[in-house]
């Protein structure tokens, strides 16, 4: 096909995946004190584990957005072989990266006005934009055009149902997601929240249970309620640092739901500085979100 697709490291796709399909990643980046670090680079194991023990220690972890400068180069690498460009990316309302790939794009259109440069906004985070790209990957595989899956996209993307939970309050609290109090009471008594990405492509708490295993089972519970031909779906389950309790929530789905397959992978490091260790989040394909 006479296009390529582009997404950035927050989308959590496995490097199996990436290759598989050919997907161009552009990496966001964290800094640690004076070190920065880029979320993705190809050909490279991120040591995620690492991270995540850093920030079990105490690590203060800075974020910030897509180079534009690698994202420009990547667009042109495809537009100089004469094929187009779809770029899904890193929901807006929780990151300036979108908006950054789309000035890149605009910067291009005048130097190849006979190529087309698509950017689609997935409203969506970790593996629920990697969900987006695998199924736009998918068409393209099938034969669909560029315009045919921009558009798919975009009538879709609300489809794509987002459920997290994480282990520990305090980087919510850090991030301003609840409050200092919400956090000191729900650490003291074991409570774990239940948040979903809802329309606006915010990430938002919409419960809260005791008990770690019980948040999890929560996570399927609400899979059960909007989940659409899950015979037919590949399920995405992305974790920071509990690859076994990622497991866990994969047997639930497989037993419960009987979906055609499951992907797990780390949640990145820029995603993950604000959800901490611990988190769980389950991406499937729902009736609405």
């Amino acid at each position: 096909m006479a296009y390529e697709i582009v997404t950035d490291s927050s989308a959590d796709l496995t490097d199996e995946l990436i290759e598989q399909y050919g997907i161009h990643i552009v990496s966001l980046c964290f800094r640690i004190g004076e070190e920065e670090f880029p979320c993705y680079v190809q050909g490279q194991k991120t040591d995620y584990k690492q991270f995540y023990d850093r920030m079990r220690k105490g690590d203060m972890v800075e974020t910030s957005l897509i180079d534009m400068a690698n994202c420009r180069d990547i667009f042109e690498s495809i537009l100089k072989r004469d094929k187009d460009v779809l770029h899904i990316g890193f929901s807006s309302a929780l990151s300036g990266s979108y908006n950054a790939a789309s000035m890149v794009a605009e910067s291009l259109r005048d130097a190849y006005p006979e190529r087309r440069i698509c950017t689609v906004d997935s409203l969506a985070a970790s593996m629920g934009e990697g969900l987006l790209v695998y199924d736009a990957a998918e068409q393209r595989r099938a034969g669909k055009t560029i315009d045919e899956v921009c558009d798919w996209l975009i009538q879709n993307r609300l489809r794509v149902c987002h459920w997290f939970t994480v282990d520990d309050l305090f980087h919510l609290k850090r991030g301003g997601r609840i409050s200092a109090a919400t956090a000191l009471v729900g650490t003291v008594l074991g409570v774990k929240p239940v948040l979903h990405v809802d329309d606006e492509g915010k990430l938002v708490a919409v419960g809260k249970v005791r008990g770690r295993r019980k948040s999890l089972k929560a996570l399927v519970d609400e899979m059960e309620k909007t989940c659409i031909r899950p015979t037919e779906q590949m399920v995405f389950i992305s974790h920071g640092d509990c690859i076994e309790d990622a497991q866990y929530v994969e047997r639930m789905v497989r037993e419960r739901l009987n979906v055609k397959d499951v992907q797990i992978n780390y949640v990145d490091p820029v995603i993950g500085a604000h959800s901490g260790p611990g988190t769980i989040a389950l991406f499937f394909l729902g009736s609405q979100r």
